[in-house]
Order: structure tokens, then sequence, then C-alpha cells
């Protein structure tokens, strides 16, 4: 028996959400629509800019690992947070939707707990400043061998790679997993992040089970403008393959397989964790014996919830609403 069906390793952000029109993210100098790394002083700045602003714990695994939980999967994340104020909140925003946080908060840590500034747009789109603090320093230490090697699902986030050491505590937590029998996988995270670690993400969808991005991250992985052509070459170096397309078809290939799922066209609210809980929906029917098809409807369902709302994480009970779709 694995301790956790699902285990999430990432950055512990605490975001922090205001709405924002373009004029002022001008003002400002922040680049509409992408997420980007800041400093501490600049993180501070923007925090203090930000209007009727709300907070909440995430990180783009977390959010994942939070949506699984909320879906009675049994889970946990191993994530580093400062034991100051938004660190107690993070592991205590964890714990409150059913997930094992299962690093304590670092006493008396030189970094604090990371917090993304989030600013969503009168249409939706999301502009993150992300200041990383103490995930920085998250390493093979913070993974415990038998939450990784319990685990039935590893989901590990690529913004990871831009540490030397988060990198370590990823792999060796990927391989703990698979040799006790799980099946280990990796959010590709950011076109940026894919351009900063290429070779070592081509390494890994050949080794890991499944991999899911968007199409700019699956372009940007295999340097093509043809994103049938880099779907075609990662399908026959990788296990499981998921493409999201920004409101278009989702696209799912294992081995000889391919599977296009339908999205239906909504106004979206905020944007911020379509991603995330596509890849809950989608994970939660990959755990539970679905079929491909069937957890691609489940991710494009997740994926409608948390758009038609402020915020990162579901809202509302999302597997009553499979259930209304005949999925379980």
């Amino acid at each position: 028996m694995s301790k956790y069906q699902a285990v999430g390793i990432g950055n512990a952000v605490v975001d922090v959400i205001c709405q924002s029109d373009d004029s002022f993210l001008t003002r400002m100098g922040i680049e509409k629509g992408i997420m980007q790394l800041i400093e501490q002083e600049r993180g501070e700045a923007l925090y203090e800019a930000m209007e009727n602003r709300r907070q909440m714990a995430g990180g783009s695994v977390a959010n994942t690992i939070a949506g699984l939980g909320a879906l009675g999967l049994s889970t946990g994340f191993i994530g580093r947070v400062c034991d100051d104020a938004l660190g107690q909140f993070y592991a205590t925003g964890m714990a409150d939707v059913g997930c094992d946080f299962v690093n304590p908060p670092v006493a008396g840590g030189d970094l604090p707990t990371s917090r993304s500034m989030i600013f969503v747009s009168p249409d939706g789109e999301r502009s993150m400043n992300t200041y990383l603090g103490i995930s920085t320093e998250l390493g093979p230490e913070d993974v415990p061998g038998d939450v990784a090697g319990g685990a039935g699902l590893l989901f590990l986030e690529g913004y990871l790679y831009d540490k030397p050491r988060g990198k370590a505590a990823f792999t060796e937590a990927a391989r703990a997993c698979r040799a006790g029998g799980g099946m280990a996988g990796i959010s590709l995270s950011d076109p940026f992040c894919v351009d900063r670690h290429r070779d070592d993400f081509r390494i890994l969808v050949r080794e890991l089970d499944y991999v899911i991005g968007n199409e700019h991250e699956w372009q940007s992985l295999y340097q093509s403008d043809d994103l049938g052509a880099a779907l075609e070459q990662a399908a026959a170096e990788s296990g499981l393959v998921v493409c999201t397309r920004s409101g278009q078809d989702v696209v799912i290939v294992q081995r000889d397989e391919t599977v296009t799922v339908p999205v239906d066209t909504i106004t979206p609210v905020d944007t911020t964790g379509a991603g995330d809980q596509f890849a809950a929906g989608f994970l939660y029917g990959l755990a539970t014996g679905q079929s491909l098809e069937a957890s691609g409807r489940m991710g494009c369902i997740a994926a409608a919830e948390v758009i038609g709302h402020y915020g990162a994480r579901p809202e509302t009970d999302v597997k009553a609403l499979f259930a209304a779709q005949g999925l379980i």
C-alpha cells in the first residue's frame, strides 16, 4: 500500500492576488501574462502596491495536489517554508484542504517564505511576479524517502530545476517513486523554464512516466513552431505526453495512441491555476484507472471550474461535476 496516492514536490508559495488594469501593469513595469522571478526588494514594493489583495497557499504543483486532495485522494506535499507568518499560514492552508504538508516550517532561516504577486486583468489574464525566498533552498534532505518511495503518483514542478539542490531533490524523489512501483512525472511549468533547462527536460521526457505541458512549452522543448511535429517527437521519446492548448482541444499521446479531448469555450474570470487544476483532474483519472479520454475530460472540467472564479483552487465539488458528466 502506498502511503499517499499522490505526492507533489514544488515551490511552497503564498499567492497574493489582486485585480489590476493594463495601465497599472505598465506603470509598475509588469509584463502581462507571464511569470517573472523577482528579488526580495521588488517583491516588497509590488506587495505594497496591491489593493484589495487576497492571499492563499499556492505554488503550481501544490495547487494540483490540493485539487487531488479535494477529489478524495490521500495526498502529501513536499516544500520549504520559513517559520514566519506567511509560512505558518501556508502550512495551515495545506492542512485545511486535507493535504499533508510533509516538511515543518524552518525556524531561524535567513530567507522568508516565498510569495507570488498575481495581478489579474479584466480579460482574466494573470501576470505573476514571484519571489522564491526559502523555496530556493529545497534539497534532497527535504524529501523523506518513505514519502517519495511510497507514492502512487509523484508530480514534480519544472521550476525546481532553477536551483541545483532542487534538481537533486527532484531526481532522488523520482527514482525512489519509480523503484517503489509508482509513476513519476513533471509539469514543464513555463516556456522560459523550458528554455533554461531544455537538455535536462529532454532527458526527463525519456525517463519519466508522464509529462504535462502546454503548447508553448512543448514547442519550446523541441524548438519547433509546428506543434504537431513537436508532439510527434515527444511521443516517440516519452511514455505519456499531455498537451493543453488554451481553450482548444487537449492532445494526449501514449505510445501509438492519440486522444483529442474537446474543450468548451468559456469566458474566464481568472486564468490563475487553469493548468494546475487540469493536471489535478487528469491525474485523478490516471490514479483511478480511467481511460486517457476520460482523464482528459476530467482535466478540462477541473480547469473550467477554476477559471470561473478568482484563485487557483476549486471552490465547488469537482467530483460532483465529474459525476454529472457520467465520468464516475
